[in-house]
C-alpha cells in the first residue's frame, strides 16, 4: 500500500546502521530555509514545523524545533545537511549564490525545491530550471523513477510522488506531475525538485493533521531521512 512503513527500516535506528553514511549533526536534525535575493523565499510559513512535527512523531531522530533561515551567499550554508528553497516569483541567483550551491551540492549537501506555483511553464519553474542548467549543466535535472530508493527511504509510496490537493486547484497549469526532477551526485540527490507544492499542501498548523484520514505529511518524513542516510 502506497505510504505504509517499509518494514526493512522500522525506524531511524534500524536505517542508519545499514547505511553508509547518516548526516545527522549533534544538536539533532535542523530545517533550514534558503534565502535568496531574486524572487519570494518566505513562503509556506508553518510548512517547516508540521514537517518537523511528523519527524517528532513517526522517527525517534533528534529534531531541533526551530526554522534555520540562512542566506544561500553564506558560509553556514555549509552546516546545514538538509536546506529548503521555494517561491513563486523569478529565481536568478547572484555569482555567490551560485558557487555556493554549486559547492554545496557537490560536497553532499541536500535541497529540496518546490515550486509554489505548481505550473511547468510558470516563471518560478523556468526561472529555476534555467538556473540548474547554468550551475550543474544542461542534462544534469531528469525525472525520477518511481523505483528511487526516496520512495521507500520510511514510509512506501509505490506509485511515486502523492499527488496534492492543490495540483487541480485552477491555479498554475492545472495538472497532476506524476513524478519529481533530482540532479544526482555519484548515485545520489543532492537537488530535489517539485512541481507538485508540497510547500503549500503542508502548510497548515501540526495540530490539524489529526482530522486528517491520511497524514499527508509522510512524505516529507521520506525526503528528510532520505537526505540524511541517502540511498
Amino acid at each position: 500500500m502506497a505510504g505504509t512503513i517499509n518494514p526493512k527500516l522500522g525506524n531511524y535506528q534500524r536505517f542508519a546502521r545499514g547505511a553508509t553514511h547518516a548526516l545527522v549533526p549533534p544538536r539533532g536534525f535542523f530545517f533550514t530555509r534558503l534565502q535568496y535575493n531574486s524572487g519570494d523565499w518566505n513562503t509556506d510559513q508553518r510548512m517547516p514545523s508540521n514537517l518537523m512535527n511528523s519527524l517528532i512523531e513517526y522517527t525517534t531522530v533528534p529534531v531541533d524545533t526551530q526554522e534555520n533561515v540562512i542566506p544561500l551567499s553564506s558560509e553556514k550554508l555549509f552546516e546545514a545537511p538538509f536546506c529548503y528553497l521555494s517561491g513563486h516569483k523569478l529565481v536568478e541567483f547572484d555569482p555567490q549564490e551560485r558557487r555556493n550551491l554549486k559547492q554545496y551540492v557537490d560536497r553532499g549537501g541536500f535541497v529540496f525545491v518546490d515550486d509554489c506555483n505548481h505550473d511547468i511553464d510558470g516563471l518560478f519553474a523556468k526561472s529555476f530550471e534555467a538556473e540548474m542548467a547554468e550551475i550543474f549543466g544542461p542534462n544534469a535535472l531528469k525525472k525520477i523513477p518511481n523505483s528511487h530508493p526516496l520512495y521507500r527511504a520510511f514510509f512506501e509510496f509505490e506509485d511515486g510522488p502523492p499527488n496534492t490537493s492543490v495540483e487541480l486547484n485552477g491555479w498554475g497549469d492545472d495538472l497532476v506531475h506524476d513524478y519529481l526532477k533530482a540532479i544526482e551526485i555519484n548515485g545520489r540527490i543532492g537537488v530535489l525538485y517539485s512541481n507538485k507544492d508540497y510547500g503549500c499542501e503542508w502548510d497548515y498548523d501540526f495540530r490539524n493533521k489529526r482530522w486528517l484520514a491520511v497524514d499527508n505529511t509522510r512524505f516529507g518524513v521520506n525526503i528528510v531521512m532520505y537526505a540524511m542516510v541517502g540511498a
